[in-house]
């Protein structure tokens, strides 16, 4: 894991759905304090718009994972 070299690349696999409210959900997360500053982040390491928002969505589907599994609520200054 991680030892990947070449070009990353966006998938459409998947349920759509999914995928399109997860990607509306990362759109809203980058305006807010407490996601703007990873999306800067990830634009600033080259990412295109695009693709920061697949890793601002994917970073958001990891916590509300997390979140449902230990049964706790969200609280922005732990991430």
């Amino acid at each position: 894991s991680g030892k990947k070299k070449g070009r990353r690349c966006l998938t459409k696999r998947g349920d759509s759905e999914a995928r399109r409210l997860l990607h509306n959900a990362a759109m809203a997360a980058s305006r807010t304090s407490a996601w703007k500053g990873f999306y800067e982040a990830l634009r600033e390491r080259g990412l295109s718009t695009t693709q920061a928002l697949v890793a601002l969505a994917r970073k958001l589907a990891r916590v509300v994972f997390a979140l449902l599994k230990n049964q706790s609520e969200y609280s922005p200054k732990a991430v």
